[in-house]
């Protein structure tokens, strides 16, 4: 079945995550992705997580992301190499570059560079700041997004201080973004008929996420502060709770919802303590309401209770490690991981994030050896046989 964005051809010239992110979710779209790499391939490949795979060039972390992508080594230092690029681009469709900005410019692989070759391209530029602003080029990482993003002032608990988050949640975001971004302007050139130049700032995305609680500051000038597990709500009820020796997160929101999570837990009786009667009472006392909850849930652990008050009407959730949840009836049922053959045999992997009644996200081939394309690439621009053996000599590619 036809994807959605197939026939859809990108240069991706994005390296670490966040740029990777965004292609690999096109690249699941249907979209042919040319993956450009460094002739010594992008350090990210050989991640100090496992040393087995590293050495293969192939790191999990760097596999997860740049499946359905071939791969094309060049040296863009030499002249040779940038031309490739430049006849690369005159059939391309979409460009995606994580430099900083200038970087293409001063190779002369820049949006003006190659819109002039190919006036329908869509060019992508990540950055940590954007393509302009006093900060334009500052280095932008994921653990600098976060601080500066306010994301790290309202997590984590007043007592331990701001805490990042455990995975590099501003990179993905940002690669989704990109996504979305790059997605529109394929959509808006089939009205325009001309390409455009999308300038993707990870300090942005990540705001953009934040719409809510920035919100709360430029409507209503209310200051956010870490709050540890309690829900945006700030309902006491809405936190994180023990339960026995493990830990139970309740999403517990609603009068109707706290009536079914006291009564599951045998303490219908608070329900006329003048204590807990609404919900300015029960922050007002909230100590004491998590006492009770707490002497009530001891008698289980968290996966016991969860079932249960789900079941009654209390929103909950134990904490789920990730080879837990991987194996959660939900999860096979929706056959969320996608398994791959490989050199290495078959291999899983996420995939969409979604499912599509018409051509869905769909992993066909796992992450690229290093230059595994780059002869077929080549042949494809029109390159002989002996020019691609010459290029090989030249160390261009």
């Amino acid at each position: 079945m036809i994807r959605p964005f197939d026939g859809v051809r990108i240069l991706d010239f994005t390296q670490v995550l966040a740029g990777p992110y965004c292609t690999f979710q096109l690249g699941l779209l249907g979209a042919s992705i040319v993956k450009v790499e460094r002739r010594e391939g992008e350090d990210s490949r050989r991640t100090p997580l496992s040393r087995e795979w590293a050495e293969r060039g192939m790191a999990p972390g760097w596999m997860a992301i740049n499946g359905n992508k071939r791969s094309l080594t060049l040296d863009l230092q030499k002249p040779e190499a940038r031309e490739i690029i430049r006849r690369l681009a005159r059939e391309a469709d979409v460009v995606v570059e994580n430099f900083r900005p200038g970087v293409m410019n001063r190779l002369g692989l820049g949006h003006a560079d190659l819109a002039a070759i190919n006036p329908k391209l869509i060019y992508c530029a990540i950055s940590g700041f954007g393509q302009s602003g006093p900060d334009r080029n500052e280095a932008g990482y994921d653990g600098k997004i976060q601080a500066m993003s306010g994301i790290m002032s309202i997590t984590g608990d007043p007592a331990t201080g701001p805490m990042r988050a455990g995975f590099a949640v501003c990179d993905v975001l940002t690669g989704m973004t990109a996504a979305f971004a790059i997605s529109a302007a394929l959509f808006q050139r089939g009205h325009t008929g001309t390409g455009q130049f999308v300038d993707v700032s990870m300090l942005e995305a990540a705001l953009a996420f934040l719409s809510g609680p920035v919100a709360d500051w430029t409507v209503a000038g209310h200051k956010q502060y870490q709050s540890g597990n309690q829900a945006v709500s700030r309902r006491p009820t809405a936190n994180l709770f023990r339960a026995n020796d493990s830990w139970l997160l309740l999403a517990v929101n609603s009068e109707q919802q706290y009536r079914c999570l006291m009564t599951a837990l045998g303490r219908a009786d608070t329900f006329e303590d003048p204590r807990f009667i609404d919900w300015f009472a029960r922050k007002d006392n909230e100590p004491e309401l998590r006492a009770i909850i707490e002497h009530a849930l001891s008698a289980k652990d968290a996966k016991a209770w969860e079932p249960e008050l789900n079941a009654a009407g209390a929103p909950c959730a134990s904490i789920w490690r990730i080879e837990e949840i991987l194996e959660h009836p939900q999860i096979k049922a929706r056959g969320v991981l996608q398994t791959v053959e490989t050199p290495f045999g078959p291999l899983s992997f996420m995939g969409s994030g979604f499912q599509m009644a018409h051509g869905g996200g769909r992993l066909d081939t796992v992450g690229p050896a290093l230059g595994a394309h780059t002869d077929a690439v080549l042949a494809e621009c029109g390159y002989s046989a002996a020019e691609i053996a010459a290029f090989h000599a030249a160390a261009i590619v």
